[in-house]
């Protein structure tokens, strides 16, 4: 076995491939496009007729759903397929929250839900996207299993209210929102931790950069 180069021992080296920039409209940006869409047909499905309609109700659940089934997609297919851009990394958190935030607005709205409730899952949701721009220069906090639980617990939550669910299933979803409160409290004190310490030492890392660079 030789160590010279390829080209020198009669062999070619393989040319590098460039990966190309992901076009806007590709399947991961439709999907959040789809999901933007929803919101207005979800709000006028969910009032309609006063917003006590089973019927409408149950319309409405499915746009819902639809809504965040996308949600799993999305971002999977994104990073999967390099389809990542500036719009999907704007845009994807953008209709999450709006999707969500509709729905519990509607249902406290309706007097279907607390006040308290919405206000303490829509306080949470906006303050972490809010704090993930304040520390993004000193890193990403990822989206951690706890997190993931949360998401799944208030979609379910969610849908159940969303239903006109009576007897045995309407108490249920009181139990299935008050776990999905719980992750959103738990889970979104965690991102405050990972947050502080993240920006910590991104600025330690500063700091030292300036002492080295004085010291040239």
């Amino acid at each position: 076995m030789t160590h010279l180069p390829a080209s020198a021992a009669g062999g070619a080296r393989p040319a590098a491939r460039s990966v190309a920039p992901a076009r806007l409209w590709n399947i991961a940006n439709i999907l959040t496009m789809v999901r933007l869409l929803l919101v207005p047909g979800f709000v006028l499905l969910m009032l309609h007729n006063g917003g006590y309609d089973p019927a409408w109700r149950s319309f409405a659940w499915a746009a819902f759903a639809i809504a965040m089934i996308t949600d799993l997609f999305d971002g999977h297919l994104a990073r999967r397929y390099n389809l990542v851009t500036d719009f999907g990394k704007i845009a994807d958190p953008i209709a999450d929250k709006a999707i969500m935030g509709a729905a519990l607005i509607c249902l406290s709205a309706l007097s279907d839900l607390p006040w308290w409730v919405t206000g303490v899952i829509l306080f949470r949701e906006i303050g972490i996207t809010l704090m993930r721009f304040w520390v993004i220069k000193h890193g990403v906090i990822p989206a951690s299993r706890g997190g993931k639980m949360k998401t799944l617990a208030q979609g379910t939550a969610v849908g159940m209210y969303i239903l006109a669910l009576t007897g045995p299933l309407a108490t249920m979803r009181a139990w299935v929102m008050a776990v999905a409160v719980g992750l959103t409290v738990l889970t979104g004190l965690d991102y405050v931790r990972q947050a502080i310490v993240l920006r910590r030492a991104g600025l330690a890392a500063e700091r030292e950069r300036a002492a080295r660079e004085s010291v040239r």
